[in-house]
């Protein structure tokens, strides 16, 4: 009789995948088998294999979660930043909806409304400080805007006084905070904040008086919530902007105008008198405050860039840019960014190439020599690792100038003239020499771990088989080392590229890298798109050269030893 409570350990295997094979094949053979405490085996080893899973599920998940935050994250970020522009439509939302009609193409500037759009757009963009992040994003694409938005944000303040003066010369009523609560706000909402401290319960506007004073609740409503939340005072107390005052009016002055709600007879007063009111033309005040927004190339950079999500950034990447006609080159003498991606990659690779060549030799006497000897010199090659970065580079420095220690045994030994000493700094070769001594012990170390794994009896069979030293070391030793030439390279090319201390401390003007620039506009223009979308194309780049690398060597050629 078939004993049915065996367990796993009676199954050939030592896993429980194994053990689970087992089961069922005996299953099939026997029917179903029972574990020790009377479950289903398969059970059983199922619910074991998913115990197993889950603790090295949890074994690894601060790595992935450290991953997560620290590595992808932060290139999702970089990704998102590199196409986000929705400053623009969030700053200027009235203006970028009433500019969808306007054509640039006819020379005219846009109509009146939508210089009341704006007007409105940035008297609140004023109050809240946001006018000066929208003027430096604009001025990435057109120099000079980023002062008219300063400039103009101290004047639109100005603008509406005009309909202040004439509404409180009608009636003193309009001075008085509470004049406009009980206009615009909900009767509930009134009755308690009365009863309370500043800033008191969010304001609410009253049913229906949005039909009545569309544009007079709109911006009531902005300054009630912007009391409240920045100033933290009540709308009861404080006077509200001179822009509801103008908006006030252009209700007024709309066709078919009737107001029906609480003080009635002063709105409907306001209303006669409206008419006779003295005027004035926002956009001849916007003119006034700047020449500039009588120009159509400014209005034109605001529409371009209306849209949440642009290209703009990558093509001033590629020294392209976006322009309301289109995609077009950016002049000659604008760029840059072409020669610095070539630069980089041409500069990175001869540091690679060079970290070979100086790398191989001291792998191949580390992995030949012997333990004791060999450990020493290990030492010597990790010894860099014990000193600063920027001090190792500062080194250098002081080596390469012109009167530097290099120069100076030069023309003791007369090689050179003093007069015609040799510039190794502040150009592409003081950068290849500095960062080639830098990063070479990241070529060292994979190359030794290979090459400490190649059997020195291989060289010795081949030269007792006829081959002299060169053959014997190229046609059986070296193809052995490659992997370990991969390895490095990859290690080496990638950290390179992403260099930017050394080169700007040794680089001068023609030795910086892209990501060079990619930290000055991350840290001193802070145009943080551009910097995003330069680390975006860098990153492709590194990705294409893996695949290549992948398709041409194979990456599962690659060790470490």
């Amino acid at each position: 009789m078939t004993d049915r409570t065996t367990g796993p350990d009676q199954f050939t295997g030592a896993t429980p995948d194994n053990a689970l094979r087992d089961a069922d094949r005996a299953e099939a053979a026997s029917g179903p088998m029972l574990a020790a405490d009377g479950t289903p085996l398969k059970k059983s080893l199922n619910r074991a294999l998913r115990r197993q899973k889950m603790r090295a599920l949890m074994l690894i998940a601060p790595l992935l979660i450290f991953i997560l935050v620290a590595f992808i994250a932060p290139i999702a970020d970089m990704l998102f930043r590199s196409v986000e522009n929705q400053i623009v439509s969030e700053t200027l939302p009235r203006t970028v909806e009433s500019l969808e009609d306007w054509d640039h193409t006819t020379g005219d500037l846009p109509s009146e409304g939508t210089f009341r759009a704006l007007y409105v757009d940035m008297f609140i963009a004023a109050e809240k400080k946001e006018h000066t992040r929208l003027g430096t994003r604009l001025n990435y694409e057109q120099t000079g805007v980023s002062s008219l938005f300063r400039r103009t944000g101290r004047d639109v303040d100005d603008f509406g006084e005009l309909y202040e003066d004439q509404f409180n010369d009608l009636d003193a009523a309009w001075e008085d905070p509470m004049t406009w609560a009980r206009i615009l706000g909900d009767p509930d909402w009134i009755a308690e904040a009365e009863g309370v401290e500043a800033p008191g319960p969010d304001f609410v506007l009253r049913d229906g008086v949005e039909t009545a004073l569309p544009t007079t609740a709109e911006v009531y409503t902005a300054f009630a919530e912007f009391t409240q939340t920045e100033d933290e005072d009540s709308p009861l107390e404080e006077t509200p902007w001179t822009l509801v005052y103008t908006a006030l009016y252009w209700d007024l002055m709309r066709d078919g105008f009737a107001y029906s709600g609480p003080e009635s007879a002063l709105v409907t007063a306001a209303a006669e008198a409206a008419p006779g009111f003295e005027t004035v033309s926002m956009q001849e005040n916007f003119v006034e405050s700047d020449k500039d927004w009588g120009s159509t190339a400014v209005w034109s950079t605001i529409q371009t860039y209306a849209p949440e999500y642009t290209p703009g950034y990558f093509l001033n990447s590629v020294d392209a840019q976006l322009t309301p006609d289109g995609i077009e080159a950016r002049p000659e003498n604008e760029q840059i960014y072409g020669i610095l991606f070539k630069r980089t990659i041409f500069m990175s690779m001869t540091i690679t190439i060079s970290c070979i060549l100086l790398g191989y030799p001291v792998a191949w006497i580390l992995a030949n020599l012997p333990m004791r000897t060999a450990n020493l010199l290990m030492i010597l090659v990790l010894l860099p690792f014990w000193t600063s970065l920027l001090v190792r580079t500062s080194a250098w420095k002081v080596m390469l100038q012109q009167q530097g220690v290099i120069n100076d045994i030069l023309v003791w030994i007369g090689l050179v003239d003093d007069a015609n000493r040799l510039i190794m700094i502040n150009n592409q070769f003081g950068t290849i020499v500095a960062m080639t001594h830098i990063l070479l012990p990241f070529m060292i170390l994979p190359l030794y771990s290979v090459m400490a794994t190649i059997p020195p009896t291989y060289l010795r069979a081949a030269k007792s088989l006829g081959a002299n030293d060169w053959t014997a070391f190229w046609r059986v030793y070296f193809p052995q080392s490659v992997p370990g030439i991969g390895a490095g390279s990859i290690l080496v090319f990638i950290l390179a590229i992403g260099y930017y201390i050394t080169p700007e401390i040794v680089g001068g003007t023609t030795g910086t890298f892209i990501s060079n620039r990619i930290a000055y506009h991350i840290s001193s223009s802070l145009n943080w798109g551009l910097a995003a979308a330069l680390g975006s194309i860098l990153l492709a780049a590194v990705l294409i050269l893996y695949w290549a690398y992948d398709r041409i060597v194979g990456i599962d050629n690659v060790k470490l030893g």
